[in-house]
């Protein structure tokens, strides 16, 4: 039996959790789903630029669970893309989610902790 992950931390995600190549009926459609935290590291490193080791620290794990984040991720954006698959976005029990402005150390914001 896997042992439970541990808890990942990521910002809200505001955005749309379905997204499907125009065109073609959601009911003709494969669905991919990504998770809340693969999207995350992806955002982190990919879209903010962040090294993958102030994504962990962000995030709260390791260097090499966002390494993994990101090959799953990417592997599964890239399947969509190419394969004119539908893509959801699911939140996972492992994941909590942080206010926006919290998580990196800018303007003086102390990180988020969660409560004990």
């Amino acid at each position: 039996m896997p042992r439970n992950k541990k808890p990942r931390y990521c910002r809200e995600f505001g955005g749309f959790d379905l997204f499907k190549p125009s065109g073609i009926p959601l009911s003709q459609l494969e669905l991919v789903e990504i998770d809340l935290d693969e999207l995350e590291a992806m955002r982190l490193c990919d879209l903010e630029g962040l090294h993958q080791e102030q994504a962990a620290e962000a995030m709260k794990v390791s260097r090499g669970t966002v390494q993994r984040l990101l090959q799953s991720g990417r592997m599964k954006l890239l399947d969509v893309i190419f394969h004119g698959k539908g893509l959801v976005v699911r939140e996972c029990d492992h994941v909590f989610i942080r206010p926006r402005g919290q998580g990196r150390h800018r303007h003086g914001r102390r990180p988020y902790h969660e409560p004990q």
